[in-house]
């Protein structure tokens, strides 16, 4: 399907559509639950990293949604991802993220190139996905890396599904490309206690979310707020 043909048949649903909240939790009943390990072993570190990282002693490694961040896997498959998130430590090639917490990469959502949408974890509960943003953001990973294996236009149609069934169920406030994330420094919900902290990202381009927010665009979420 088109982006374009994709695009009327997602409006034409929202115009018939006399609960928009009905209509968009009934849309990810799709979604698979592929559920990554979520051991004491991975409630532990999360424990640690919300402590250390944002200053959040918690019970429960939980977070409060405010944010949708969407990315790509720049990984080629969508088991070899899976394969990636689940252990629930950092594998030792991560030096760039290790310093910052042994606690392994993950996200909420995972999107392949057909579409299919899988959920990895409850949207509640903390994912390491974005520094800063851990705390408030929801994470979709997308199979693809932007060069070889472009984002396709039936992943743009389960981003949107995801951020619509989102926002009718949590007081979501921004959606973002990871890309975007540096932008949030100085922001009340960036909450990242070391200043040396960062990494650069480029996922999932400024086309992506551009086709993204335009089909989004009636639920008035921000994007990240203006460089300072």
């Amino acid at each position: 399907m088109t982006f374009l043909l994709t695009l009327a048949v997602l409006l034409l649903a929202g115009c018939a559509a006399t609960d928009s909240t009905v209509a968009d939790t009934s849309t990810m009943q799709d979604a698979i639950s592929r559920p990554i390990i979520f051991d004491e072993t991975r409630r532990q570190l999360s424990l640690q990293y919300l402590k250390d990282r944002y200053g959040l002693r918690q019970r429960e490694p939980t977070i409060t949604p405010k944010m949708v961040v969407l990315h790509w896997t720049v990984i080629p498959t969508m088991e070899e991802t899976f394969a990636a998130f689940d252990p629930a430590q950092l594998p030792g090639s991560r030096q760039d993220v290790m310093t910052a917490g042994a606690l392994n990469v993950s996200s909420h959502y995972l999107v392949d190139r057909d579409g299919t949408i899988y959920q990895l974890l409850p949207e509640t509960t903390l994912a390491r996905h974005v520094i800063g943003l851990n705390h408030s953001a929801i994470g979709v990973e997308n199979v693809g890396n932007g060069t070889d294996l472009p984002l396709t236009d039936a992943q743009v149609a389960a981003n949107v599904a995801i951020v619509r069934y989102l926002d009718s169920k949590y007081e979501i406030d921004y959606l973002i490309g990871h890309h975007e994330y540096i932008k949030f420094e100085g922001h009340p919900l960036w909450l990242e206690k070391d200043s040396g902290y960062r990494t650069e990202k480029i996922d999932p381009g400024d086309d992506f979310m551009q086709k993204v927010r335009v089909i989004v665009s009636d639920l008035g979420l921000d994007g990240p707020p203006p460089v300072r």
